[in-house]
């Protein structure tokens, strides 16, 4: 007994062990779980936030507006950052920061300062990119999509935990207290990053470096940065991504809304409509990012192509969910939830194309540089949603949205599945040359 105890302890240690990486993934997977929880439950709890500070639904607007522009601006900062210094350091920062924030949040005695903690709590929103660069030197290429599936999956399940903390807990201790919570959470989280995930040599989980005892400490340089625009394949990702988070955001702020108001359904039926629609979406990161590296294996357009069958699928089956009768909820409800299926299959598949094709010491950087034009299309989304809601409908804003933009991106996949098998030789020639290097070096040494 003592000695399986042993064995435990020293693969739990060993930052080589299969054992140790999925326990980074599981630290990992707590703190996107609690901070998504943390981030999101900021709508559930709205109302007695108003009630404490008597103020309008655009003031309470200008508390979320300002969170995406403090995180928007802080996407390059972390990126280039993560690539130039320790990555697990830093996102132990940002866990610390965030249980920082939250708490000034809690305290804040007037809405001026309640507005200023919370824009800061987009500090550390931005900080992701850190992660799943980590991530890309731990695990090989050929199982990042299920990895980063499975990360992504505490974004829905958050947004539940979010709702249920805020709906349990808000009307009983409070809001404050509850924020108390979720902000002492960053900081456990934070000790737990520090002392428990251990910084991987750049570039460890590629297959040409991989067996090498020593790899050169590689970091960001101007240079690397600026060519990661000359990649055509990486280009088309970005605006695909620019367009591809608008049915997200439009989701997301107006579908609760278009249930109520158009639909006619009561607080109860929305739960009920919604609840298995969200765990199927939240499913669907998983399979998603498990299909793309199925077919990864195969061919180098693998997770392209799940991508591009996930948009252009969920286009068209909301296309049919939005036009059922208001008299079949029954229908509405099963071909939502299996429209819910096939829209995260693209996200898993995205961030693990984007290390496909990117230098190690650079990968923070290129996928702050997507966040950041995703933001920016986040910010543009409820906006024109409202604006098309109040000369038609919200029906007619969710489909008009969503489906053109799931179009638009199917058609930029279609871009990307053309260059991508380039993109990919071309690193994994890079990747080559600098193993021929290490080996070269190692013998020196020798």
């Amino acid at each position: 007994m003592i000695k399986n105890n042993s064995k435990t302890t020293t693969s739990l240690s060993n930052p080589s062990s299969l054992r140790y990486r999925w326990f980074v993934v599981g630290i990992f997977f707590a703190f996107m779980l609690l901070h998504q929880s943390d981030k999101l439950l900021i709508g559930p709890l709205t109302d007695k936030i108003i009630d404490t500070f008597h103020i309008s639904y655009t003031q309470m607007g200008a508390v979320t507006t300002g969170a995406l522009i403090v995180g928007g601006i802080f996407y390059p900062i972390w990126g280039i950052l993560q690539d130039r210094y320790s990555r697990s350091r830093l996102l132990a920062l940002a866990s610390f920061i965030w249980g920082c924030t939250t708490w000034f949040g809690a305290i804040a005695p007037t809405y001026p300062w309640f507005v200023a903690a919370r824009s800061s709590t987009g500090i550390d929103d931005s900080s992701y990119p850190g992660m799943y660069s980590i991530i890309s030197d731990y695990f090989p290429p050929k199982i990042r999509g299920k990895v980063y599936g499975l990360l992504q999956l505490t974004m829905p399940i958050g947004y539940l935990m979010g709702m249920l903390l805020a709906l349990m807990l808000g009307g009983v201790i409070g809001w404050r207290a509850v924020f108390y919570i979720t902000g002492s959470l960053g900081i456990v989280i934070a000790i737990l990053i520090y002392i428990g995930v251990k910084e991987p040599p750049r570039g460890k989980g590629e297959p040409e470096l991989a067996d090498l005892d020593q790899i050169s400490q590689y970091r960001f340089e101007w240079k690397k940065a600026l060519e990661l625009f000359k990649k055509p394949s990486l280009l088309l990702l970005y605006t695909q991504g620019f367009f591809g988070v608008f049915p997200w955001n439009v989701i997301t702020y107006w579908f609760f809304i278009y249930l109520a108001k158009e639909r006619g359904y009561s607080d109860d039926k929305i739960l009920i409509t919604m609840l298995p629609a969200i765990l199927i979406l939240a499913s669907g990161y998983p399979i998603g990012g498990a299909l793309g590296d199925f077919l990864f294996k195969r061919t180098p357009r693998g997770r392209i192509i799940v991508s591009a069958i996930g948009v252009i699928t969920g286009a068209v089956l909301l296309y049919f969910t939005m036009n059922v009768p208001l008299e079949n909820p029954t229908l509405f409800m099963v071909l939502l939830i299996v429209t819910a299926l096939f829209i995260p299959f693209a996200a898993p598949n995205v961030i693990s194309t984007v290390y496909d094709i990117t230098l190690p010491e650079v990968r923070s950087t290129a996928n702050a540089t997507s966040n950041f034009i995703e933001n920016a299309g986040s910010a543009l989304a409820p906006l024109i949603a409202g604006i098309i809601a109040d000369h038609s409908s919200l029906k007619e804003a969710i489909l008009y949205i969503c489906t053109s933009a799931w179009i638009l991106c199917f058609l930029f996949f279609l871009g990307v599945a053309y260059f991508i098998p380039r993109d990919i030789r071309v690193f994994r020639n890079q990747m080559q040359e600098r193993a021929e290097l290490e080996r070269a070096r190692e013998s020196i040494s020798k």
